[in-house]
């Protein structure tokens, strides 16, 4: 069996890895990564969440604050997780 999933974790308050150099484009960020010499195009539900990864946002509010940002009819529950997770596995969030 598996462990469970780091998004899986309601006390996790994800935190956008030190070092990386980002900027802004017209539909979301690009990120580098310059240790792992990895670029990363972000489209602009992932560069919010991004921003978001601050370490005072747990991963249970931010399909919620996602929902304010975009005037949802109900927070994007799955989508968060599937994109944190994402944003995790590439090291872009610890």
């Amino acid at each position: 069996m598996s462990a469970p999933s780091r998004v899986e974790d309601p006390t996790w308050y994800p935190k956008a890895a030190e070092g990386m150099e980002t900027h802004e484009v017209a539909d979301g960020y690009i990120v580098y990564q310059p240790e792992r010499d990895r670029v990363h195009y972000l489209n602009q539900t992932a560069a919010i969440l991004l921003t978001l990864c601050n370490g005072k946002n747990s991963v249970t509010e931010m399909p919620e604050l996602l929902q304010l940002a975009f005037e949802l009819a109900a927070p994007p529950t799955l989508e968060v997780r599937e994109c944190l997770e994402q944003l995790f596995t590439e090291s872009l969030v610890l």
